[in-house]
């Protein structure tokens, strides 16, 4: 008797294995057959063995669940109106389904925020108000914020909380923190993406080429931060004048006394107050005063900074300053603040002090042209007072424009602005006639004051 049950046993595993093999092997074939027409582009004739596999082994590959997502795409682009709904809601029943299969290749904060997007995106056709969007984006971010990384989903995000307080749904608190959130993961997104592109220019800037691949990788870098550099000016247009100083010192003014031990809160209005150029009211001294004496760090040395120069006690704003950089750890943030600081020093006329910290900032962060531009732009503003002949004062332009290439050599989220300087400079800087006139085609031109450097006339 126990033999034939061992028998019968066999039987039915082997008969199992067969038909898992059969199921693999039809699964197999047809997985083929749609992968080619999603290749081709035909996602018509992918539709149909594509679901069969969905249905029958959703377990068999991931490819089931990426090409099942441009298949449903094209699904929804073709059609118009209701008729989309259906694909709209299957394919967000897709990301469940993959998030259920191949969980460790589905991230919650990238799937998860594009399922949120996807309803912002078709917000009439599911009936879905901006209270039911925010909380979508919101339990996302709050779950995987690691991986909500999107630009376009970061921004409307924002977007959404701000109309919520337009519509006096959210509190002015509530709308100020959440923009320091998406601007923190801004920050922190470009400032990864930046390291990645930083190695790149170094290897350029060594001598040596960049391979094909890494040719790719710059160009993809470069496409990233334009992302970012847009997703960041749109939120602070969005923000606009709803975080103005009338709105912003009654609102700390009244929460100060609750968080004036709240580090992170005092870390953020004095921010806050800082960027909008609140720092003339006495609030933003408290503020920077309570932060500095229960957290110095470099943001508040920076601060203290700023209301040394209110004072006009130049020497002490510096001191302050050269304090801030001491005491930041990070090279991407203490890249910014020499940048801050440069710009201070510049709108003040500080043009030599003003250009160490724009060089500091450039060997931190090689990536960021803006420090290029501010110094091209000193340059070009002192051609009158740096030059001993009407020929050499305006041969400082070459050197700006020199400098402007620079920025747009290294940092694509400023391509256009800087070909826009370097022909601003070019055309003001001597003309082929005039070089011709001079017979100093090639020769180098010693440049003084305080740029202190050579310029060489171009060969014609």
């Amino acid at each position: 008797m126990k033999t034939k049950i061992t028998l019968l046993l066999t039987l039915l595993f082997v008969g199992a294995n067969i038909g898992f093999a059969q199921q693999d092997e039809e699964c197999m074939s047809k997985l083929s057959i749609f992968h080619e027409y999603v290749k081709s582009k035909n996602f018509d004739a992918a539709y149909e063995p594509w679901m069969a596999v969905r249905n029958k082994c959703p377990k068999f590959n991931n490819a089931i669940y990426i090409d099942g997502e441009k298949i449903l795409e094209d699904k929804i682009e073709k059609n118009e109106g209701a008729a989309k709904l259906p694909f709209i809601n299957d394919l967000l029943k897709l990301w469940e389904e993959r998030a259920e299969h191949f969980a460790s290749k589905t991230p919650t904060g990238k799937y998860g925020a594009m399922a949120c997007q996807l309803k912002y995106d078709n917000k009439q056709l599911l009936n879905l108000s901006d209270e039911e969007l925010y909380n979508c984006f919101d339990a996302i971010y709050k779950a995987d914020k690691d991986n909500f990384t999107n630009p376009q989903s970061l921004y409307t995000y924002f977007s959404l909380m701000v109309d919520l307080y337009d519509a006096k749904q959210k509190t002015a608190a509530e709308l100020f923190n959440k923009y320091d959130d998406v601007v923190e993961k801004i920050e922190d997104e470009v400032k990864n993406t930046s390291e990645n592109l930083n190695t790149l220019i170094a290897k350029e800037d060594a001598g040596t080429e960049l391979t094909t691949k890494e040719g790719k990788y710059k160009r993809y870098y470069g496409q990233i931060l334009g992302a970012f550099d847009q997703v960041s000016s749109g939120v602070d247009q969005k923000l606009g004048e709803r975080a103005n100083c009338e709105n912003l010192i009654p609102l700390y003014q009244k929460d100060f006394e609750e968080n004036k031990n709240n580090a992170l809160w005092l870390q953020r209005a004095a921010g806050k107050m800082s960027e909008k150029d609140c720092t003339d009211d006495p609030l933003f001294f408290k503020l920077v005063n309570a932060y500095h004496e229960i957290s110095p760090s470099a943001n508040s040395a920076y601060y203290l900074g700023i209301l040394k120069d209110k004072e006009g006690k130049n020497n002490e704003a510096i001191a302050f300053y050269k304090q801030a950089i001491d005491l930041e750890t990070d090279n991407f943030k203490k890249a910014k603040l020499n940048n801050k600081i440069g710009i201070k020093l510049k709108a003040r006329g500080s043009y030599g002090q003003a250009r160490g910290y724009f060089r500091q900032s450039l060997a931190l962060n090689p990536s960021n042209g803006r420090p290029h531009l501010s110094i091209a732009a000193m340059y070009a503003a002192s051609a009158n007072s740096c030059g001993d002949t009407n020929f050499n004062k305006r041969a400082v332009y070459w050197l700006a424009a020199d400098e402007a290439r620079k920025a747009a050599r290294v940092d694509p989220t400023l391509r256009k602005a800087a070909a826009a300087s370097v022909a601003n400079y070019t055309a003001k800087a001597p003309h082929k006639a005039e070089i011709f006139s001079c017979s100093c085609s090639g020769q180098s031109i010693k440049i003084g004051c305080w740029i202190g450097a050579s310029v060489t006339v171009p060969n014609i």
